[in-house]
């Protein structure tokens, strides 16, 4: 059976991160300890942000993978880390949710889809970021995945 793309698990709500490299590197672990990837897939993750900023807007950052970090996913997931105080990705950009993501396949383009028509919307931000369980995030992400 394969597992949930989103779970309770994998929201982690009103964590107090203090960098990028912080940031990135937790929402790796999330997706490490759930059995989504293996290690090796934080470093590619570096190697992305790297390349360029996972940085979207609207205070959300999507770090993932290159695209060879295809070897360390088992399956497709994502993670959702709420970050109150705010991370500096640089140029004025200021990251507080963060979604981590591990596509098996093109699986992670659907996904992404799906994430940049929930967090277009300003109000979706804000119920984010004011969420109070992880059931108020899960809601709001049913179409993912």
């Amino acid at each position: 059976m394969a597992k949930e793309v989103l779970s309770r698990e994998n929201i982690k709500l009103n964590v107090p991160l203090s960098g990028k490299e912080e940031a990135i590197r937790y929402t790796g672990e999330i997706l490490v300890r759930q059995g989504y990837v293996d290690a090796g897939y934080i470093d590619k993750m570096f190697e992305r942000e790297e390349m360029a900023s996972t940085y979207m807007g609207n205070f959300l950052a999507i770090p993932h993978g290159t695209e060879d970090a295809k070897k360390n996913v088992f399956e497709t997931g994502i993670c959702v880390v709420t970050v109150p105080d705010g991370i500096d990705f640089g140029d004025g950009n200021l990251a507080k949710i963060f979604i981590g993501i591990a596509g098996k396949g093109n699986e992670h383009l659907e996904i992404l889809s799906n994430i940049a028509i929930v967090c277009s919307e300003e109000e979706n931000i804000d119920k984010i970021l004011n969420a109070r369980s992880e059931e108020e995030i899960l809601d709001l992400f049913s179409e993912v995945g």
